[in-house]
């Protein structure tokens, strides 16, 4: 069962090049049938090894070496379907005909946004 949905938007830079660069993760929080508790990542529609573990750690995209990003921005996602006044929109039809200008909308890349400001390492 999830338990929690967020967007999470981590920071990295690299302690070879000094290079910074941003990304932002869909993150599912869920409890197994056992009840363990599990996080799963998710970058452009690909499930991915979290981006705070060394073994997940995404490569520089100007050297290629491995840094465990830091967390600068998280945005909660309501899990649904909430209490009964929370605000939502039956559909009537198959989900395939409602809005079908999503199918068409250009892709939200999960680094679409503004990148940090390259600041040269102090010496």
């Amino acid at each position: 069962m999830i338990t929690e949905l967020a967007v999470e938007r981590v920071a990295f830079t690299c302690g070879h090049c000094w290079h910074k660069w941003s990304a932002d993760y869909d993150v599912q929080y869920y409890r197994d049938d056992n009840g363990d508790e599990w996080e799963y990542f998710n970058r452009d529609g690909h499930g991915v090894p979290s981006p705070y573990d060394p073994q997940g750690a995404p490569a520089c995209p100007i050297c290629g070496r491995r840094w465990v990003g830091r967390l600068t921005a998280r945005r909660h996602v309501p899990v649904p379907p909430g209490p009964a006044s929370t605000p939502r929109h039956r559909l009537t039809g198959p989900r395939e005909q409602h809005r079908t200008d999503r199918h068409a909308a250009p892709r939200l890349d999960a680094d679409a946004h503004e990148q940090p400001s390259q600041d040269t390492p102090a010496t």
